[in-house]
């Protein structure tokens, strides 16, 4: 494999390939760097008969990843023409895509922060091993995107409403919350990891992982399922604030005050990414109309404006355009899933790029 790059480590250790995700200090947000060296390195272990697993870990004390490079699409979007990030998210979305159909039980190690990009890179693999101390979310709505790398197909796939609530809101799932929800397969004490990672060379993988497995410590979804299910299968997000106001539960209440702060165009895009998704079938399709939406974000004022409010400046006070969820139209939101023409992704076969309607 090529390349000096350390913000992705690569060794074998007996039946074992192991991928560390190297940027520390950056809680090992991928670059597109990182994503080519990952995949290039998945394709060569994919052929390769000395790897039988193939494991993926973080760098650091706090977390797996905790997404993509924010700032380099923040000022891709604000002062270039969108290329590198439309490139960025070409090689990214292709590499969930590989993960997800990889012919070698893939194990990602989801300990700590696990966001955004951190998510594609993790759950969807084979085996999704999460610890006490993991906290998965996709918070795009907050910047006024919408949740990607394959993230509306599995939030899409959740029991009940529960991915509608972790995909608007954003919310944290503790490791027994993304059992529920899908998200991950097994709990395995954080203490218990650096067993793991060293059994996994010679021992086989689901041997090794339920030596470690532990029963997660209890979440919270479980408990809320009554108001998520109800006040999340209104049609629109106007409804699911309504709901949540009238439901008389103070963490529903709480809910629809996180919902007030988000980017309105962003919630009500999410909300119909979710919706297609659970009609569009395999992942592929859904990747593919994820990228017609994050183009979109390019071209639209909310991303530019969310990442300065809360990455850049950090006055948590951005102005959304438009600033209400009823100054957002159908219209504006159909425009996010409009075909890209020669520039589709086209992870999917052509027989099934069908139109679905909202």
């Amino acid at each position: 494999m090529t390349g000096t790059d350390d913000t992705v480590l690569l060794r074998t250790e007996g039946r074992a390939a192991y991928v560390t995700l190297n940027r520390p200090q950056a809680l090992n947000a991928l670059t597109h760097p990182m994503v080519s060296r990952i995949d290039e390195a998945l394709r060569a272990w994919e052929n390769d008969p000395r790897v039988e697993v193939v494991v993926l870990t973080g760098a650091g004390e706090r977390g797996l990843c905790a997404g993509g490079d924010i700032w380099a699409i923040h000022d891709d979007a604000r002062d270039g023409d969108g290329s590198a990030s439309a490139a960025f998210w070409r090689d990214e979305y292709r590499l969930n895509a590989r993960i997800a159909r990889y012919p070698k039980p893939y194990v990602a190690v989801m300990d700590g922060v696990v966001m955004g990009g951190g998510v594609g890179v993790s759950a969807h693999g084979d085996v999704r091993v999460v610890t006490e101390r993991s906290r998965i979310a996709m918070p795009e709505t907050g910047i006024g995107f919408v949740p990607d790398v394959g993230g509306t197909y599995l939030l899409a796939r959740a029991p009940g409403e529960l991915g509608t609530h972790l995909a608007l809101t954003g919310t944290q799932a503790v490791a027994d919350d993304a059992l529920l929800c899908g998200l991950a397969d097994h709990h395995v004490p954080s203490a218990a990891l650096p067993d793991l990672l060293r059994d996994l060379a010679d021992t086989p993988v689901w041997d090794a992982v339920a030596r470690y497995a532990r029963e997660a410590p209890p979440g919270e979804l479980a408990l809320h399922r009554p108001w998520i299910d109800y006040c999340y299968a209104a049609d629109t997000v106007e409804e699911i604030v309504d709901r949540l106001h009238g439901f008389g539960d103070d963490a529903a209440s709480l809910a629809a005050k996180t919902l007030l702060a988000k980017s309105p165009t962003a919630l009500k895009v999410t909300l119909a990414a979710l919706r297609r998704a659970r009609r569009l079938g395999p992942l592929e399709r859904v990747l593919d109309q994820e990228y017609r939406v994050s183009l979109a974000c390019l071209t639209a004022p909310d991303l530019v404006e969310g990442v300065r409010a809360q990455i850049i400046d950090k006055d948590r006070n951005p102005r959304w355009s438009p600033p209400t969820l009823g100054d957002v139209t159908d219209a504006d939101v159909a425009r996010f899933f409009a075909p890209l023409g020669d520039r589709e992704l086209g992870l999917a076969a052509p027989d099934t790029t069908e139109e679905v309607p909202s």
